[in-house]
């Protein structure tokens, strides 16, 4: 029903202009501090005439930097005489979370790639997630996602997609994804605990498009390595449209190494409150039966630690950062080579 309803949200762009535009999406949200005011999401859309279009989403989650720096960067440097074609860039997509370096709104507490495809009539973040399924996503050939592993992860960067069920769009997703040119590229089956169908990423599968994401790094911080794979790739990825001419695509170092990681198995979770001391480190290679973690209980030192094993073989492609854990927190995943 959600999606049959207008968005009430208001863009200051001409998508169908050509040129290259800056300005907001209005939400229109009245508080006591502001009457009349609205939310101002920023939009940038470049184009000139006709050809595929790519959507290119960041801040999904607040605490995720580096696709923000990276959208920013490439607002800077596309230029519609450059294209053929047409480039949508949000590089704050949860406009409130991002302000304030949050994975949730602070307004409703919302996770927004949690909650596709929102609802015109919801609270802030189920609007802003119904607009971009609802009016953005259509528009697109190509949609990415970039992310991060936020405050509390920090992962090997890397690519990734859910396997869309429809075989043709499965190998175009995995031609997009060669041309991203991440190091590793995972395959999900999408874990709930990864956001299952209600993420954007899922959004744009529902609707036939080719649908990517990332891990570019994480810890609260800007990888540096992360950055220049997400800078690369974007680039590649409008080239390998055909948006951008062939001279812009800059061969990855060496080929994606595609991994899987489908089941629960791949997944490790604190057993216990306490402090986390992790036993491998990213990159690692484990096999079932490895020692993963310790968790200490400083509140009664005189009792042992849970020791903690994987149960699965496979590369640990993200790890915990905060030390301070409780049960039921992700401490890592696991990825195993997929053949593809």
């Amino acid at each position: 029903m959600s999606q049959q309803r207008k968005s009430r949200l208001v863009p200051e762009v001409d998508f169908a202009k050509d040129g290259k535009q800056t300005g907001f999406i209005r939400l229109f949200h009245s508080t006591h501090d502001s009457a009349y005011g609205f939310l101002p999401v920023p939009i940038v859309v470049v184009k000139n005439g006709e050809g595929p279009t790519a959507l290119f989403t960041s801040g999904n989650h607040g605490d995720e930097y580096e696709g923000q720096v990276a959208l920013t960067n490439l607002i800077k440097w596309l230029e519609p005489g450059m294209i053929k074609g047409r480039v949508i860039m949000m590089p704050m997509a949860n406009y409130p979370a991002a302000l304030i370096g949050r994975r949730v709104s602070p307004i409703d507490d919302l996770n927004m790639n949690r909650i596709f495809p929102g609802d015109p009539d919801g609270t802030v973040t189920r609007q802003i997630a119904h607009y971009i399924d609802s009016e953005l996503i259509p528009l697109a050939d190509l949609v990415i996602d970039l992310h991060s592993g936020g405050s509390s992860l920090n992962y090997i960067p890397t690519a990734l997609a859910k396997q869309s069920a429809d075989p043709v769009l499965y190998q175009k997703q995995l031609a997009a994804l060669r041309a991203f040119g991440a190091p590793y590229t995972y395959i999900q089956g999408g874990a709930q605990g990864q956001g299952g169908d209600q993420t954007l990423g899922s959004g744009a599968d529902r609707r036939g498009k080719i649908a990517l994401g990332t891990e570019l790094g994480g810890a609260g911080a800007v990888n540096a390595s992360g950055l220049a794979i997400a800078e690369r790739g974007l680039r590649n990825l409008l080239a390998h449209l055909g948006i951008l001419g062939q001279e812009h695509f800059v061969e990855p170092p060496a080929p994606t190494r595609f991994l899987d990681v489908r089941g629960p198995e791949m997944y490790v979770y604190a057993p216990e409150n306490g402090v986390f001391e992790p036993l491998v480190e990213l990159g690692d290679t484990v096999a079932p039966g490895t020692p993963a973690a310790r968790i200490h209980m400083p509140e009664t030192p005189w009792l042992p630690p849970v020791e903690i094993a994987f149960k699965a073989a496979g590369i640990v492609m993200c790890k915990r950062i905060p030390a301070r854990t409780k049960r039921g927190d992700c401490l890592f995943h696991l990825a195993s080579d997929l053949a593809v």
